[in-house]
């Protein structure tokens, strides 16, 4: 590889990067959302005796963006399960083939098979745009559901940068990404 395309996969790496920061960070702040709304839930109905359908779904619907939409953000910061006693005491490079297979036989496969499986129950709830069963609760179920393709989306576009970081360890490049996160401080 030249270094042309070694710095052309290093910015590829870091804005896929950016991307996943931005939107994890963004997301994140729905746990403070979530935490007012149910204390707002709790002090309504034990203070005031009063309930709020939509309120309590609303809890629902960010809980559900928070871990469906904060996955790639997740893989970014290497925050998934996996067998450490294994690969905590391998070499970058052993760590970067691991990586790679894990990402292209397991990872998106299976955000791809998510999202595919997922297509028609998300387009069929927005040709009805789908609402809640409850009366008096959020009308738009449809765009709750449209999480259950952004997530293996943003999860296949982690993915692909997962990819390109190992291949550029592997090719003995990963310290461009070093160097270059170390300008961006």
């Amino acid at each position: 590889m030249t270094s042309s395309n070694n710095s052309a996969l290093s910015t590829i790496v870091r804005l896929i990067d950016a991307i996943s920061e931005w939107s994890g960070r963004a997301i994140s702040w729905l746990t403070l959302a979530m935490v007012l709304a149910t204390f707002t839930i709790v002090v309504m109905r034990y203070l005031f005796n009063v309930g709020n359908v939509a309120l309590q779904e609303s809890v629902i619907y960010m809980h559900s963006f928070v871990f469906l939409l904060g996955a790639a953000y997740t893989l970014k910061h290497d925050g998934h399960v996996r067998v450490d006693i294994f690969y905590r005491p391998m070499s970058e490079k052993g760590k970067a083939i691991i990586n790679l297979f894990g990402t292209t036989c397991l990872l998106i496969p299976v955000a791809a098979f998510i999202f595919y499986i997922s297509w028609e129950y998300v387009a069929t709830s927005w040709e009805l745009t789908e609402g809640s069963q409850e009366a008096g609760g959020i009308p738009l179920r449809y765009i709750l559901k449209t999480s259950l393709l952004l997530m293996p989306a943003m999860i296949i576009l982690q993915g692909i940068g997962e990819i390109l970081r190992s291949i550029l360890v592997l090719t003995g490049k990963g310290h461009l990404l070093e160097e270059e996160e170390g300008h961006a401080l």
